[in-house]
């Protein structure tokens, strides 16, 4: 079977020639027709198989009769609207729109979040028929006015399973109570779980047809898989420099699951020489972008990555990629490594695993039905010794570093000593004993006065004696 078979538009024809296809996939087999015919689609396939111009070239098609070359925004409604759960997926969904559409009168535009909605305002004022966008974003130009949702006919969710998950749920639910409810919904994604079909099956508006084009929650069968055991994180770093180096890998992708981690290990694969950036949440959008487009190119050797970048990336023939951490979701196993071994081309999925990830590699094996070979990794380099703060390496008992204790600084006895009041400030002599002893009682009964403390008697004569002023301040007495 061809293209030609789906009668398509001869404009649509001429775009799809220039960008080399010739024959469709199992999944475009299957969907292109249904879609035309405007039912509700839920399409499950293998990641890579094109699912994006499954659902892309047919909706172009039916848009067909509402192309215009108007400049008038009136005559440019959305008609169609695309969400993705992620800015790397939406902005890749509008470069194959714009490919497709190239001679087609159908305009179309993206918005995501982590840039600026100015230019993003501008483009939906002046109309555009194919939306692609990222929820949050998206009811943030809702929110603002700046888009209309009454006039759209066609609903798309791609990778639906994550956007149906709960954290994207009553987003999601704003949205659709937004939309006209005489619409086509569609559904795509590489994985189906049994609670996201019957949620799925919420939001579209007729039984779905249901296109599963391999078996459920499969991989890819021309990636070749493999589990390397380490010991502890530092290996595991010293094992990624490894595989790059020796397998000469010059385009990977290292998944990781903190961001934290990601940018950690692009830092250490710098060290080693090796043309590394990462890219996660923390990043803006222009740095993400930047790096994606320098890895496209080459100039960037190893994109060490959260699973932000494991939905809907299509780098043209990625060779291989490699689980730094096994992920948490055994779904996003078969999504991170359908990143290589895409259109038919083989691949090689590599992963490291610690003694504590027995567990996640048990639950990947079970989803997927089968037993991933296990290696034992020999590193031809001793790790780098973990970080350890300086306060704890001062602690460490050691031949080479000893910790000397700190010097005192010398304090001012008059600050410790207990307080002696001063004789000569009472009016006795500075050479008199000034210590404080018991008082003993004479023959008479009566308590003698400790030597150098004044009696009573004196202490009143001192207070009471007729002094002049002057005197009192150290001047002379008046005649």
């Amino acid at each position: 079977m061809s293209f030609d078979s789906f009668g398509l538009h001869p404009d649509l024809m001429r775009a799809i020639a220039e960008v080399g296809y010739s024959t469709p996939t199992p999944i475009q087999v299957q969907a292109i027709p249904e879609i035309i015919a405007g039912r509700d689609v839920m399409g499950a396939a293998q990641t890579g198989t094109g699912k994006t111009a499954a659902f892309t070239l047919p909706i172009l098609q039916r848009l067909m009769p509402y192309a215009s070359s108007s400049a008038s925004p009136a005559r440019h409604p959305v008609r169609a609207l695309m969400l993705a759960p992620t800015r790397e997926l939406a902005d890749q969904i509008a470069q194959n729109v714009s490919t497709y559409a190239k001679y087609v009168p159908l305009k179309s535009a993206v918005v995501f979040g982590g840039v600026d909605m100015s230019a993003q305002t501008q483009q939906l004022r002046a109309g555009v028929e194919i939306l692609i966008a990222t929820p949050g974003r998206l009811l943030d130009h809702v929110q603002q006015k700046t888009v209309s949702l009454s006039t759209v006919s066609v609903l798309v969710l791609d990778e639906a399973d994550r956007m149906l998950d709960m954290g994207f749920l009553p987003d999601l639910q704003r949205i659709v109570n937004l939309l006209p409810k005489a619409r086509q919904s569609l559904l795509f994604s590489a994985t189906f779980s049994t609670e996201i079909r019957k949620l799925a099956k919420t939001f579209l508006n007729d039984s779905p047809v249901v296109i599963e084009v391999a078996a459920r929650n499969a991989a890819a069968e021309n990636v070749t898989q493999v589990v390397y055991e380490v010991d502890r994180v530092e290996s595991k770093r010293a094992a990624v420099a490894q595989l790059v180096k020796r397998q000469g890998l010059r385009q990977v992708i290292v998944f990781t699951n903190t961001k934290i981690g990601a940018s950690r290990l692009a830092r250490e694969l710098q060290r080693e020489g090796i043309p590394a950036d990462a890219i996660h949440g923390d990043k803006s959008q222009g740095e993400r972008l930047a790096t994606l487009e320098k890895f496209k190119k080459g100039e960037v050797e190893v994109m060490v990555a959260t699973d932000v970048a494991a939905r809907g990336l299509d780098i043209a023939e990625l060779p291989a990629v490699i689980n730094f951490d096994l992920p948490y979701s055994p779904e996003d196993y078969i999504h991170r490594i359908g990143r290589t071994g895409r259109a038919g081309a083989s691949g090689r999925a590599m992963s490291l695993m610690l003694p504590e990830d027995q567990r996640l590699l048990i639950d990947i094996e079970k989803l997927l039905k089968r037993t991933i070979p296990r290696e034992k990794l020999v590193l031809m380099r001793a790790p780098r010794e973990p970080f350890t703060p300086r306060d704890d390496r001062l602690a460490v008992d050691s031949p080479s570093r000893s910790r000397t204790p700190p010097t005192k600084k010398p304090t001012d006895p008059i600050f410790s000593e207990p307080y002696q009041p001063q004789g000569a400030a009472l009016g006795v002599s500075a050479a008199a004993d000034t210590s404080v002893s018991k008082p003993e009682a004479s023959a008479n009964g009566s308590v003698a006065t400790p030597t150098g403390v004044p009696s009573r008697a004196s202490l009143s004569s001192i207070r009471r004696g007729p002094r002049s002023v002057p005197a009192l301040l150290g001047g002379k007495p008046k005649a």
